[in-house]
């Protein structure tokens, strides 16, 4: 069995690059069996944010090849492109790797909490498909208890450093005082929810939250006595956004430059300032050339957020051997794991040899031959099926000098005359 990963990230691949490769949750579960179909996986999980999409997966003959023309022909990318930003782990670097991925310390803000409720929800979905059943299940489980065990004994989540957090700090660069500015957040997700209470601590008094159900930008902007609208809203009260922040899952942009135009035109040309951390991006690239608008995407708050991370460096440093600690811990339950199949087959195949020879000795017992030439010829019978195969095995393998091979039975089976 094989473990990989596999993936792009805001350090191997430009945001258009993970804008193209993004796999939305609308049509995750299907990309699932369609990749488990066509790489030939047991197990498969997909992991896909503003900052990468990953592939964990488990199999006889796990292929990167085969997951990379999958991905090609998914995306209906050159493959040439996904070659230039792809990176590849398998089995135990693989293991640290999603370790290291779920405490945060491969994230753009180092970290940041976020990832490890987005790595249990895309565990979650290819449990509900039953794609995730035997040693990759399992490695998520571990990697979980990791997680937890970073964010319980290190300092790696004390003070807020995260996209939501660096993008209300910008803002804060931008504007003297937000106590007299208007947010409006397009989105009502974690991130969006995280946007908001960041702003408020800032000192924002009116929040709109715009999303394409009524109902969840109502319970959102509830929390935070904000005003709740739909999307398609957005035009008509534009112009009252002093900030503007959108985190949506949507396949396209839901805010074009025609409409930040127009609300420009509205507020005589007073500033605007939006940070579009989607990926794929909600706010159209050409907004950018407005004048009186500031616009930033998630590769932008990289300046910020180092300068907010540098604090969890040392906590940093114990993480890693946290996450040491946990692959170790994984790699030998697995190899116990595995050899249960074994001694399962050794019992069974042994049995089945036991079964045959007292089933042999019975007949001749009920012949009437004498007990004691039945039991003894019962034993070397035994003994002689049981050491058959492994003595031919053994004779090759000192015909072939492989040495270690004897050495390793007669460590098995305590034969090492004992020079003491």
């Amino acid at each position: 069995m094989t473990l990989l990963a596999l993936g792009i990230n805001h350090k191997t691949a430009s945001l258009d690059v993970r804008e193209r490769l993004a796999i939305t949750p609308a049509v995750m579960e299907e990309a699932l069996v369609d990749a488990k179909q066509f790489a030939d996986l047991n197990e498969i999980a997909i992991l896909s944010t503003c900052n990468r999409t990953e592939i964990y997966c488990s199999a006889d003959k796990c292929s990167a090849d085969a997951l990379l023309n999958w991905l090609s022909v998914y995306k209906n990318l050159p493959l040439a492109d996904i070659k230039s930003s792809v990176y590849c782990h398998t089995d135990q670097a693989a293991v640290q790797h999603m370790m290291r991925v779920a405490c945060g310390l491969d994230s753009l803000v180092l970290g940041e909490p976020q990832i490890l409720g987005q790595l249990k929800s895309s565990f979650a979905v290819s449990q509900k498909l039953r794609l995730m059943k035997g040693e990759l299940g399992q490695l998520f489980q571990q990697a979980f208890t990791v997680a937890k065990k970073v964010r319980t004994d290190t300092a790696i989540g004390e003070n807020p450093v995260s996209v939501a957090y660096a993008a209300v700090s910008l803002a804060q660069h931008i504007f003297s005082d937000l106590q007299e500015s208007r947010a409006l957040l397009i989105g009502a997700g974690e991130t969006i929810e995280l946007v908001a209470r960041h702003l408020v601590n800032a000192g924002v008094k009116q929040i709109c939250v715009a999303n394409r159900t009524l109902d969840r930008a109502q319970k959102l902007a509830a929390n935070f006595n904000g005003e709740a609208i739909l999307l398609g809203d957005i035009p008509q009260m534009l112009h009252r956004a002093d900030i503007v922040i959108a985190s949506t899952a949507s396949q396209l942009p839901v805010l074009g430059k025609g409409a930040v135009e127009t609300a420009l035109q509205q507020r005589k040309h007073q500033p605007m300032f939006m940070i579009d951390i989607a990926v794929p991006r909600d706010i159209e690239v050409q907004v950018k050339e407005l004048d009186d608008v500031y616009l930033y995407t998630v590769d932008d708050l990289q300046q910020v957020i180092q300068k907010n991370q540098q604090q969890r460096q040392s906590a940093a440093l114990e993480a890693e051997q946290i996450i040491i600690q946990g692959v170790d811990k994984y790699v030998l339950e697995q190899r116990s794991r595995s050899v249960v199949n074994t001694l399962t087959a050794l019992r069974s195949r042994t049995e089945l040899l036991r079964d045959s020879e007292i089933k042999f000795a019975l007949k001749n017992l009920a012949k009437g031959d004498d007990a004691e030439q039945v039991i003894t010829e019962l034993a070397r019978r035994l003994t002689n099926k049981v050491l058959h195969h492994p003595s031919i095995q053994l004779r090759k393998a000192s015909a072939q000098g492989r040495g270690e091979i004897i050495d390793l039975v007669e460590e098995i089976f305590q034969l090492q005359n004992d020079e003491e």
